[in-house]
This record gives C-alpha cells, structure tokens and sequence, in this order.
C-alpha cells in the first residue's frame, strides 16, 4: 500500500510530443488551428475577389474612356471640317475660332486614344496629325482663297473618317482585348481559388483526424486499462501517454491497480484462513456424525440414526464447498500468471478428449472433432484447463448415445473453438449468468452429483487471461459455447 502511495505522489516524468498541455488545451490548440487554416483561406478568397472586382471596374472604365474617346474624335473632326467650311465661306474669324477649339479637342482625343491603345499602329496618329496641321495651315495662309489650296484642305478631311474609323475600330478590339484577358484571369483565380478551398477543406479534414487519433490514443489505452482491471488482471503496469492530465489519470488507475492487487492478494489470504479454520471444526464435526452413524456411543433409534445421517450429509456438502472455493480462488490468481508458448489448438484438444476418455465413454458418447486452426500463443496447461471444463460440462448434460462436436476455425484475425453438445442447452433466465461462479442453471441432469458452478466460471476466467472472449451462442436443443483467441501469427 506504501507503493502504491509513492507510486501516485511521485513527480510524473513528462512524455515526448506532448508539451505538457491538457487534452483540453490540445483540443482547443487542435480546432484553432483548423480555424485559423480556414480563416485565412476564406480572406485570402475575399481579398482575391475585392482584387478581381477591381479590376473588373477599372476595365470597365477604361472601356467606356476608350469608346468615348473614339467617340469624341469623330464628332471633332466633322466640327473641324464643318468650322473650317464656314469659315472659307464666310470669312468670319468666329469660325476659325470654333476649327481651332475642335481641333485641340480632337488632338487630346487622338492623345488620349494614343495612350489607351499600344498596340494600334503608330502611322494612323501620325497621318491624322499630318492631315490636321495640313488643313491649319491651309486655313492661316493668305492663299486660302485658292482652289488649289481649298481641294488640298478638303482633300486632307476626307482621309480623315476613314482614319477615325481605323482608330474606332482599334479602340474596341483593345476592348476585346482586355475584357478577355480579364476574363482569363478571372477564370485563374476561379481556379485558384477552388483549388485553394478545396486543399483548405481536405488539410483541415486531415489535421482533425490526425489531432483526433493522435489524442484519441490515450484515451483507447485508458479504455483499455480500465478493462483490464475489470478483468481482474494486476500484474501489467498501467503506463498511459499522452495530454499531462490523461497522464495523470493513467497514474490514478495504476495506483488503483496496486491497490486492487492488495486487496485481491487480502482476500486470497482471508480466504485461505478462514478456510483453513473452518476446515479443522467440520472435520470433528464430520468424524463425530460419522461415529454417531456407526453407533460407538450407543445404539441409536432410527429418529436418532437419521439425524446423525442429515449431520454427516451436510457437514461433508460444507467440507466440499469449502474446497471448491479454495480451488476456484486459486485457479483464478493462478489464470494471472501465463506462460505463452506456441500451441497446435487440435492436438491439444485431442489430448484432453482422450483424457476424459473413460466418462464420455461410461455414457455412450461420440465426440468429434472438425476443422483446423493454425499455431497460437497460450499457456498450454491452462489453456487444457479450459478445454477439459467445456468437455465435461458436455459430457454431464449430454443424454447418453449423443454426441458432442468440437469445431476450430480461422475467422478475422481470431482462432475460435466451437464446443456443441445434445443436452437440454441453456434456460433463458440463465443466460446472463451462466459464467459466474458458483450458478446452478436451471437444467441440471436427473440423477446425477449436482455441481459445484466453477467450471464454466474457470473456463472464462483463463480464457479472458488470453485476452479472448467466451460466449454462448444461441442454439435451440443443447448448449453451443464459443471461445475466441487472438490469432498472433509466428515468425
């Protein structure tokens, strides 16, 4: 007990990968990292966004320039011509005024279309600009007046619609240009973006069943080492990693087990005393109905006689269920300390078959065996053990003439022995029971030695020390027992 105090007072060493954080603290760590993962996807995907609608406005705009641009110019050069026209005529120098303010309009248009359009060709600015100073200096000479030089200035105008709409038509195709290579890139960062959610949600799927199994573990061997105490099983230490408080509850439990340990190794002992005292009374009680029964202190009445007879009977039922529960306690300590060899499953139950030989043969039985199982780690004796309590609990609920079949098979990972017998099977009501020691079922052979309920009690007592399991399988006409061992394969 002093142990198992220092044990649970000593300073616990800190394990590997966890940082000494609480499973609460990795938990919460766990999901504001899956959080933060997300979060800086869904704003990285809106500041995209907010970029790519930018973008998408300022192409808009600069469209809309361009076309008004173009637009503008071509409206110039006809006030252009219109002005130039109206002054050759009319000599007033309002309407020259007017060509000169068309003029500069239309050369910040051409200017400005200059700018927005750098892959139209640079010779339809140059000619433009060219015809323009052309029909201004034929509109500030003193030969305006000339015909020569009134069909050189409506000569320069008419190249000029022409050169407007070359520039129009540039105009749009940088339009088309640009709306498409907008387009393109929205449909990138489409592509981008999905990409990057997509790869967010499957990292943070990743990452939540990672941090899960990684802090699930402790928590399965916690599970596993509460089952092992409930199994009765104190000999392996429980030593659980993981979060500092896990830690420290594997700690706990494992002070616990020392502690159930005590108790059981008390409890073993008491049994052993008390036992052991009973035992010394009930055998003078027994020698003394027994020399009262064979009349050495007198001739007894047959009033006398039968109670002397009931004394015997019961102080010798008592002396055996004193033993029973010796040897039950001892097999039960004893199913603690294995010593796990490779066993052919087969051989072994022929051995035990053959050991009982004699009893199933008193009643006319046939037992078989079917099937095979490959080598398996278990102590073999005590493995027999358990063997031999399923054949004899067989053989003493099997009417005579029947039979009783063994079946062993390989199925997912465990070996399983199939015990199947034609007895009266197991009643409803003792189903649940049917394990523990020291039950009587319901169905209990006419006629014979009622038994003492510690075979079938045994049988999963060695069997659980295996880390299997034993079960009844519902059967209707006579008891079908199962027995599953971890199939370990050999090197």
């Amino acid at each position: 007990m002093h142990n198992a105090i220092e044990h649970l007072n000593s300073t616990p060493q800190q394990k590997p990968g966890y940082l000494g954080l609480s499973f609460r603290q990795l938990l919460l760590a766990a999901f504001l990292l899956i959080a933060a993962l997300l979060s800086a996807t869904s704003i990285h995907a809106l500041f995209t966004l907010e970029r790519m609608a930018s973008n998408s406005s300022q192409t808009a705009r600069q469209a809309v320039q361009l076309t008004e641009a173009a637009q503008r110019l071509a409206e110039r050069t006809v006030a252009m011509e219109r002005s130039a026209r109206q002054y050759l005529v009319l000599d007033d120098e309002v309407f020259h005024d007017r060509f000169v303010e068309a003029r500069d309009q239309a050369r910040g248009a051409i200017n400005e279309l200059s700018d927005a359009l750098p892959m139209a060709p640079r010779e339809l600015y140059g000619q433009w600009t060219l015809y323009v100073d052309e029909a201004s200096a034929v509109l500030e000479s003193e030969q305006r007046r000339d015909k020569g030089e009134q069909l050189k200035l409506f000569q320069d105008f008419s190249r000029l619609p022409a050169l407007n709409d070359r520039l129009a038509l540039e105009s749009r195709r940088e339009v088309d240009r640009r709306n498409n290579a907008l387009s393109t890139a929205l449909e990138q960062q489409r592509r981008m973006l999905t990409l990057q959610v997509v790869g967010a949600i499957l990292l943070a799927v990743l990452l939540a069943f990672c941090f899960g199994l990684w802090l699930s573990r402790p928590l399965a061997r916690l599970e596993h080492a509460i089952g092992r105490l409930g199994d009765n099983r104190f000999d392996q230490p429980i030593d659980v990693r993981g979060p500092a408080d896990i830690r420290r509850l594997g700690q706990q439990l494992d002070w616990l087990r020392l502690r159930l340990a005590d108790l059981e190794a008390e409890k073993s002992r008491f049994l052993r005393h008390v036992s052991h005292e009973l035992k010394t009374p009930l055998a003078a009680l027994c020698e003394g109905a027994a020399l009262l029964d064979d009349g050495v202190a007198g001739q007894l009445s047959d009033n006398q006689r039968e109670i002397a007879r009931i004394l015997r009977h019961n102080t010798q039922s008592l002396q055996t269920q004193i033993e029973d529960l010796l040897r039950y306690n001892e097999l039960a300590f004893d199913a603690q300390r294995l010593h796990p060899v490779p066993v052919d499953l087969r051989a072994l139950l022929h051995k035990v078959i053959d050991d009982q030989r004699l009893q199933w043969l008193a009643r006319d039985l046939k037992v078989e065996v079917d099937g095979s199982a490959r080598m398996v780690q278990v102590d073999p004796e005590k493995m027999a053990i358990a063997l031999a309590n399923l054949l004899s609990n067989a053989v003493r609920f099997s009417p005579e003439g029947g039979f009783i079949r063994f079946l062993l098979a390989d199925v997912s990972g465990t070996v399983r022995v199939e015990c199947i017998d034609q007895g009266p099977g197991v009643a409803p009501t003792d189903t649940a029971r049917i394990f523990e020691p020291f039950y009587q079922g319901l169905h209990q052979p006419s006629g014979a030695r009622r038994g003492n309920g510690i075979g079938l009690s045994v049988v999963r007592e060695y069997v659980h020390a295996h880390g299997g399991r034993v079960q009844l399988v519902p059967r209707e006409g006579g008891a079908h027992f199962r027995i599953e061992l971890p199939d370990e394969k050999q090197d």
